[in-house]
């Protein structure tokens, strides 16, 4: 089945059609993770956007029911070099062609990912397609420029839960957690270190988990515009001060723009589990997994905000602290699944917050 891959400035690979047939659009990202494709295609923090892997070889272990990260496939596409035909892994209960159909993803294997990301990298991140059905470039790259762009883009409510549900029934400490478009290992990580989680949907007032009577707040990951937020970042407002609070990715940028600050678009984001990033505390150096395409601008802060992590590809903000208040982020993933586990310290550091805040 023959597919086509259309960037909005004219970029085009041919290549075979894999999972489901039809057309698809979305911003096109590259991801440097060698493995945990199945963690990757299930991330929300993808809604939106076609998802290149650079690894040239995909699919090779299959797709198993653990490693999801939450309840679908949320990336609008796949691109691989070479999709495996054949899978192996103990665990597998499909082929990753079969993952794809089942989820109705289109993904096109056969083309030269090293080209897509070279060209992303020195022209950006942009809008693209991927289809089996209209294989004419000129009439296809018409339908990929009338394709919603991901800047002033809000794709929370396509990923938040729809209610409040209860994550864990016991723990020491009562965080509630906003969900913007959670990875479930977030979740079994705040579990581990001895939370009782409380999912809430976006909407969620700051009033409404007052009521709560937490102990701790937790801002997740998501997708789409920081800066097309300003319903949530109103409530995230009300609620500094009140309660330790800790966020990741999407809740970092929002944090960032309740602190005063404003985010901005990066040339071609950071997605993948290689990247390293300095802990400015104590001159360590984390690899860490990373998935986004906005950024904190560091200097628009007050002085009571201090940055606290760096990315050492680019000297980009990667996390952040209030100097008085119990409330501090990061950009990239702790939780690292796929990924990495350098950064695992962040969740005893925020038990260590709502300890001290039951102390006091």
């Amino acid at each position: 089945m023959k597919a086509i891959l259309v960037l909005e400035d004219g970029f085009m690979l041919e290549g075979e059609g894999f999972g489901a047939q039809g057309e698809t659009f979305g911003e096109i990202v590259f991801n440097t993770s060698m493995m945990g494709y199945q963690e990757i295609l299930t991330d929300p923090s993808y809604k939106g956007q076609i998802v290149t892997m650079t690894y040239p070889l995909i699919g090779n272990y299959g797709v198993n029911e653990e490693d999801v990260e939450s309840s679908r496939v949320w990336v609008e596409g796949f691109v691989v070099k070479e999709k495996s035909t054949i899978y192996s892994n103990w665990r597998s209960r499909l082929s990753l062609d079969d993952y794809l159909k089942k989820n109705n993803i289109i993904g096109i294997s056969g083309v030269d990912t090293r080209a897509i990301t070279r060209h992303i990298r020195l022209k950006g991140a942009m809008r693209g397609g991927i289809s089996t059905v209209d294989l004419n470039k000129e009439s296809f790259l018409k339908k990929v420029l009338v394709s919603p762009s991901m800047v002033g883009r809000d794709l929370i409510p396509e990923v938040t839960c729809k209610k409040i549900y209860q994550w864990n029934k016991t723990g020491k400490y009562k965080v509630v957690a906003m969900d913007f478009g959670a990875k479930l290992n977030i979740l079994r990580l705040l579990e581990a270190h001895g939370c009782c989680v409380t999912v809430v949907p976006s909407t969620t007032t700051a009033e409404e988990i007052i009521r709560m009577k937490p102990d701790g707040v937790f801002l997740s990951n998501g997708p789409g515009d920081p800066g097309a937020l300003g319903y949530i970042i109103k409530e995230i407002k009300k609620l500094l001060g009140r309660f330790p609070i800790f966020g990741i990715c999407l809740g970092h940028q929002l944090l960032g723009w309740a602190f005063g600050g404003v985010t901005y678009k990066l040339k071609f984001g950071h997605h993948g589990a290689n990247h390293p990033v300095m802990n400015l505390a104590n001159r360590k150096v984390e690899i860490t997994a990373q998935n986004h395409g906005f950024n904190v601008d560091m200097n628009s802060f007050s002085s009571e905000v201090e940055i606290t992590h760096i990315n050492l590809y680019d000297k980009t903000a990667e996390g952040m602290r209030h100097k008085k208040l119990p409330v501090f982020s990061v950009q990239y993933h702790p939780e690292a699944s796929p990924g990495p586990h350098d950064a695992g310290y962040l969740f005893e550091q925020f038990t260590a917050m709502m300890e001290n805040a039951q102390k006091n």
